[in-house]
């Protein structure tokens, strides 16, 4: 495509930062590297009509780590990384009700829950052991002593069906992605960011001392520095990166009449999640009975994880409830998993950095790691 004089001495002017990327990572780095420098030139390239990877395509969980998360990470990964991870998330939702009006996101402190099934053999002791360790470890992070509390006599009342024990938090909620990132979007752009969409970045390359982004059919794009937000779709630019693509299948019921209560919920190690949204019930997950068929960055549904979810919502969240709704919605998204947990936010090589792999919690590590890499480029 010709491009007029007009266009290539405004819009596609040179940059001092191009972003690709408009999910909640790329606009929170955004936000930071203008609030550092709001002389900045700043542009983000989006290769959809909206951002579609996980930040419009996710749950809309507001939560920092379920207890036998918290449990298992730090076995895995250390008692210190594990902390480091929960405290950027915290900080993360902190971040966002800050900046945000809760109304304005659908922001609500409901609580977080985790259930246990009768298969997993925990007893009330280990939990209360695991809940005493991991409380003592947070409360220089959330400040309270007790972050998680069993609440076992809260069963009955939610109507869970081969529910053994249920570990309540406090500080996690719920809030609505869409909404979210279009408040996020607006912000940026009355800072004073560019944002194209409808436009994929095919490569890119340091030609002296600027970058040179091709970005057909405009052709080239120009920055001094470039930094990648595509999480799960990093590798198409930047093939050695550590990421493997893990699709997180979603679906959603019609209006229940008498679902009566409120919450966010993990279970079976965080591969199921549900909530309500008002008197609906929005349940994703079930990506372990079929981890190999979804390492896939295809954003279409499948029948054999959708007949889990219904299963799982038969017979576990609505067993009281049968009949009386039908599944309304059904999407999915695609999230950025690697050999670790924590994200890699880094320089690549020279001018070119990276903020990716959330590991399924972009919603609250994007405001901290857009902070963090917005840092590491101003230097």
């Amino acid at each position: 495509m010709q491009v007029s004089i007009w266009e290539k001495e405004s819009f596609y002017a040179p940059q001092d930062i191009i972003i690709v990327g408009s999910g909640f990572v790329g606009l929170w780095s955004a936000y930071y590297l203008k609030k550092r420098d709001p002389d900045l030139k700043v542009t983000i390239i989006e290769r959809g009509l909206i951002p579609m990877g996980a930040s419009t395509r996710n749950a809309g969980f507001a939560c920092f780590g379920s207890l036998s998360e918290l449990v298992h990470d730090a076995q895995a990964m250390g008692t210190e990384n594990m902390l480091d991870l929960v405290e950027k998330r915290f900080k993360g939702l902190e971040r966002i009700q800050k900046v945000f009006g809760k109304k304005e996101i659908g922001f609500s402190l409901c609580g977080g829950y985790e259930l246990y099934d009768n298969s997993e053999g925990i007893t009330p002791e280990e939990l209360e052991n695991n809940i005493a360790y991991i409380n003592s470890l947070l409360k220089p992070i959330t400040g309270s002593k007790r972050t998680y509390n069993l609440v076992n006599e809260k069963i009955n009342g939610f109507g869970f069906g081969n529910t053994r024990h249920l570990v309540e938090n406090i500080w996690e909620g719920s809030l609505h992605s869409g909404k979210l990132l279009q408040r996020l979007l607006l912000l940026v752009q009355s800072m004073g960011v560019q944002v194209f969409t409808g436009m994929e970045v095919s490569c890119f390359e340091k030609v002296n001392d600027h970058m040179e982004v091709h970005v057909p059919p405009i052709g080239k794009l120009f920055a001094t520095q470039l930094l990648l937000c595509t999480n799960a779709f990093t590798k198409n630019l930047y093939p050695s990166v550590d990421i493997k693509p893990a699709r997180g299948q979603v679906l959603l019921t019609t209006p229940i009449e008498d679902l009566d209560w409120e919450g966010t919920f993990h279970s079976d190690e965080g591969y199921y999640y549900f909530r309500n949204l008002g008197k609906r019930v929005l349940l994703g997950g079930a990506r372990n009975k079929a981890f190999q068929e979804e390492e896939t960055t295809e954003m279409a549904t499948t029948g054999f994880i959708q007949g889990e979810l219904e299963n799982y919502l038969a017979e576990v969240v609505l067993p009281n409830h049968r009949g009386k709704y039908e599944v309304e919605y059904r999407w999915a998204g695609i999230m950025a998993m690697g050999s670790e947990k924590a994200p890699i936010v880094k320089e690549l090589e020279p001018g070119v950095f990276c903020a990716v792999r959330m590991s399924g919690m972009g919603v609250a590590l994007a405001p901290e790691v857009g902070k963090q890499v917005a840092h590491m480029m101003d230097r």
